[in-house]
């Protein structure tokens, strides 16, 4: 098969409209660069609503991205009955990051767009890891692995970079506030394409609001308490 090969200036980047990979992605554009956007979809619970938080995100910018593309990759046969497949039992506000962390997961989305990235000739793929990420599947020497094992096919090379390195959250929330953050999606369990406001995930996003000073405009389908939002 002949590859579709880009030009090698241009960054694929692994965008799933949230806070974190949309800022990215705003910050290579406002240097200038070139960006390929990839969305992995692997089946998981609150795909549809991240899918329309994707083509929001990419709406703020009218140059230097092109149109997003979606890969496929079904996690159900390896996942079963994991409450990201199912919507149950999703973690709450109260659960710690560990109950949030699914199995591989960038294990599978790197080895997907690491292999689309050499089949179109794109020496760059962008992740939006930040430092205080805290599984051992975001540190530099498990990412430096999966690199090296890419390459170990030959030319072309591939490098996987982190543009969020060094940045902290309220950094980066700061910088972003030119920007509808509100727009973006950071939640595990939407109630009909809303952040539902009470899980694990929300009550994340609602604290970098907080902690960065701004005022938090999403809307949640219920408050901080659980209590459900009356919609205006």
């Amino acid at each position: 098969m002949t590859p579709n090969v880009l030009e090698n200036d241009c960054i694929a980047v692994l965008l799933s409209g949230g806070l974190d990979s949309s800022l990215m992605l705003a910050r290579l554009v406002a240097d200038g660069k070139s960006v390929a956007p990839l969305y992995v979809r692997s089946g998981l619970f609150w795909e549809e609503a991240e899918l329309l938080a994707v083509g929001r995100v990419l709406a703020w910018f009218a140059d230097h991205v092109r149109p997003l593309t979606i890969l496929d990759l079904p996690v159900r046969d390896i996942y079963g009955d994991h409450w990201s497949l199912t919507g149950q039992q999703i973690p709450d506000a109260n659960s710690p990051d560990e109950a949030v962390y699914l199995p591989g997961r960038n294990l599978l989305l790197l080895v997907k767009a690491g292999l689309w990235c050499r089949q179109h000739g794109l020496p760059l793929l962008a992740l939006g890891i930040l430092d205080s990420n805290p599984f051992a599947d975001a540190s530099e020497e498990f990412l430096r692995t999966v690199e090296t094992a890419l390459n170990l096919y030959g030319p072309p090379s591939l490098q996987i970079i982190r543009p969020l390195q060094g940045v902290s959250k309220k950094e980066l929330m700061k910088w972003g506030e030119r920007w509808p953050l509100h727009e973006t999606f950071s939640c595990i369990a939407p109630i009909e394409g809303l952040h539902c406001g009470g899980c694990n995930k929300c009550a994340e996003r609602r604290r970098a609001f907080r902690e960065a000073g701004i005022p938090d405009l999403t809307p949640y389908a219920s408050d901080p308490n659980g209590k459900e939002v009356s919609p205006t």
